[in-house]
């Protein structure tokens, strides 16, 4: 018997989670392979501040990790701000993750130290907390305004991130990234009736 339903209100088999699993998984995956393969090698695709023969580091620098450690800490707010973003709708995870990683990326491009390389997620991590944060002033939700709260709560310390304040730790990455985060938050946000 078909289904009385039109075909986008129909129940599917997807789960959203999937995203997330696939990202991580491919984050590992290649972190694994740039070690045992190319001894390391791939983290010269990273972002060179202003050499335009370099701006495709744009692109790659998210997917590329120092160490297995810088990974790892990566990988749990990943999770669960991502997670918290999948709450919503699927589209907005995906568009928050390209507007967070490519301002993130050209942010760094433009402003980065001479003389440097810069890679890893955290752009689009501080690209997740920038979203979440605003996303409850925009959208004045309820759930929004309590997953605004539950980001300052457990994940307010992130703003500290954004300021140059560690040796060798990308804060333009982090600023940037939370800069896209919150014009993502902007542009996506419903507003309220």
């Amino acid at each position: 018997m078909p289904s009385q339903y039109p075909e986008p209100f129909r129940r599917s088999p997807y789960n959203p989670a999937w995203n997330l699993i696939v990202i991580v998984g491919l984050l590992w995956s290649i972190q694994i392979v740039n070690v045992g393969l190319f001894d390391g090698r791939l983290l010269l695709h990273g972002i060179y501040p202003r050499q335009l023969d370099e701006l495709q580091g744009v692109l790659w620098a998210p997917f590329l990790h120092g160490n297995f450690g810088h990974l790892l800490a990566n990988t749990l707010p990943l999770i669960t701000l991502g997670g918290l973003i999948m709450l919503g709708k699927a589209a907005d995870f995906w568009a928050v993750t390209v507007i967070s990683a490519l301002i993130s990326g050209l942010g760094t491009w433009l402003i980065g130290a001479p003389n440097s390389v810069h890679i890893g997620a955290s752009g689009v991590v501080f690209g997740y907390f920038g979203y979440l944060l605003l996303r409850g002033y925009f959208e004045r939700s309820a759930f929004s305004i309590t997953a605004s709260m539950l980001v300052i709560l457990f994940y307010g310390s992130f703003l500290w991130g954004v300021l140059p304040n560690q040796p060798g730790v990308s804060w333009e990455g982090h600023l940037f990234g939370f800069l896209g985060g919150c014009l993502a938050a902007r542009l996506l946000s419903r507003p309220p009736h």
